[in-house]
């Protein structure tokens, strides 16, 4: 899930770049128009892993894959649109 959600939110940034609009404004507005998307998705797993966490046999299994994703979901928005403009030396404006 995070895989896919990195790739839509690059390919994002590569559409709106390719579109005409300059790097540094294409990666803050891919990132603002897929952080709803990107957090419905991992909130829903996470709401649905909520019951397993009382479960004896899945009760690791469930916080485990709660703590992964929200802290991969963080990475997602945060980190990635951080390392796009690294390792393309976008300057700011």
């Amino acid at each position: 899930m995070i895989i896919k959600n990195v790739i839509v939110l690059i390919d994002e940034i590569n559409v709106q770049h390719r579109s005409g609009i300059d790097l540094y404004t294409s990666i803050i507005e891919a990132t603002v128009s897929r952080t709803r998307p990107v957090l419905m998705a991992a909130t829903t797993t996470i709401f649905g892993m909520v019951p397993l966490l009382f479960d004896v046999a899945f009760g690791g299994m469930a916080a485990t894959i709660i703590f992964g994703l929200t802290f991969a979901t963080g990475l997602t928005l945060f980190v990635t649109p951080a390392l796009y403009s690294m390792f393309y030396k976008v300057k700011g404006r």
